[in-house]
């Protein structure tokens, strides 16, 4: 499973013209989910996604994770992050998750993620979906399980 995750100063998710997820100060986790993944990986990667510590403190080193920061966290599924793309010109996706699964192990985050922090938003996984926001630092991290 993987996770790019970019500290923002907000963020939304808009499908149809209708924002279906928003966050303010927080971090913009797009996920991808691989074929071998399974529930343990998500748990793995929420444990990262709360506690990575990519916020400043009071000296200005990342010292601070999500939690502490109190900032929002905004899951959007993004399949083409399981891509290969070693060969070619051309990405391969034989290392994405089948649909029906990619959906299932997503929302087993997606409601993980809720269980433990209160500052939840996402995406629909599957909708073309336009992401938009303010990306602080810029600060990006690929965090992978």
């Amino acid at each position: 499973m993987r996770a790019l995750i970019q500290r923002v100063s907000r963020a939304s998710v808009t499908v149809d013209d209708r924002t279906v997820g928003a966050i303010d100060q927080g971090l913009l986790a797009l996920i991808g989910v691989e074929r071998d993944d399974d529930e343990d990986k998500a748990d793995r990667l929420l444990h990262k996604l709360l506690h990575y510590r990519v916020f400043a403190d009071d000296t200005g080193r990342m010292n601070r994770n999500l939690q502490q920061a109190g900032g929002g966290l905004l899951l959007v599924s993004q399949f083409t992050l399981a891509a290969d793309t070693r060969k070619g010109l051309r990405p391969g996706f034989s290392s994405a998750a089948p649909p029906a699964e990619g959906d299932r192990l997503f929302h087993y985050l997606l409601g993980a993620a809720r269980e433990a922090w209160p500052q939840v938003a996402s995406g629909e996984f599957g909708a073309n979906m336009q992401v938009s926001l303010i990306n602080d630092g810029p600060v990006t991290f690929l965090l992978e399980t």
